[in-house]
């Protein structure tokens, strides 16, 4: 089965937070899917944790040796797509990007994200509960 993952799982699993087993358990076996934007979230996120001296250059270091490592099919978004699902859900791009990609591989939606998951649910999107 196809499992569309955002940032906020990824960054969990990378990082070593307390859902990292849970999502590993929840995609063992399946396909990660996700656009191709996910890279530079992933250094945005660490770049974040740099201004809060929650990671230091070594750990992110560490931290993409475990993401390129972390076997991942990129979907090239539906822009016109993007854009319509940003403006109906009052949601930035980058997270319209996984709600199209969900809609469009008919794939579950794994996200930390409040926000991302209240917005797959109002689009009838199934949200994987971490």
């Amino acid at each position: 089965m196809d499992i569309v993952i955002d940032t906020s799982a990824l960054i969990s699993v990378i990082v070593g937070e307390p859902e990292r087993n849970k999502i590993i358990e929840i995609t063992k076996g399946n396909t990660l899917i996700g656009p191709g934007s996910i890279p530079w979230e992933i250094g945005n996120a660490f770049s974040a944790m740099f201004k809060r001296n929650r990671l230091s250059i070594e750990e992110a270091r560490k931290g993409l040796l475990i993401f390129v490592g972390i076997p991942l099919r990129y979907i090239e978004p539906d822009f016109v797509k993007v854009l319509s699902l940003s403006k109906e859900t009052n949601m930035y791009a980058y997270d319209a990007y996984f709600l199209d990609c969900a809609i469009r591989h008919k794939a579950p939606l794994l996200t930390l994200d409040k926000k991302l998951r209240s917005a797959a649910n109002s689009l009838n999107i199934d949200a994987l509960e971490v």
